[in-house]
């Protein structure tokens, strides 16, 4: 894939305030579900769904499946665009 493209998938995966605060969350909170996450966050269920399904999508974030339970945790690259955005404040 062009490395423009790949950036581009990447910074729309989080270009949400909402995906940064799943990301910040699961930083220092890994391996939660979309319902503790939303309980956490006070989201609707469907909204952090779809949103933590972007943040995989861009490799941001990783599913893992636990029988009907699927966890969800920060990935190497998740933890480097935060570290990056905290550059900039």
């Amino acid at each position: 894939m062009n490395q423009f493209k790949q950036w581009e998938r990447v910074v729309k995966g989080y270009a949400n305030h909402r995906r940064l605060e799943i990301l910040n969350l699961l930083e220092h909170s890994p391996r939660l579900s979309v319902l503790d996450i939303a309980e956490h966050l006070r989201v609707n269920f469907k909204t952090i769904s779809e949103h933590s399904r972007r943040l995989a999508l861009a490799g941001l974030l990783e599913k893992k499946y636990e029988g009907k339970i699927v966890r969800h945790t920060i990935t190497k690259l998740g933890k480097d665009i935060l570290k990056f955005l905290r550059m900039l404040e």
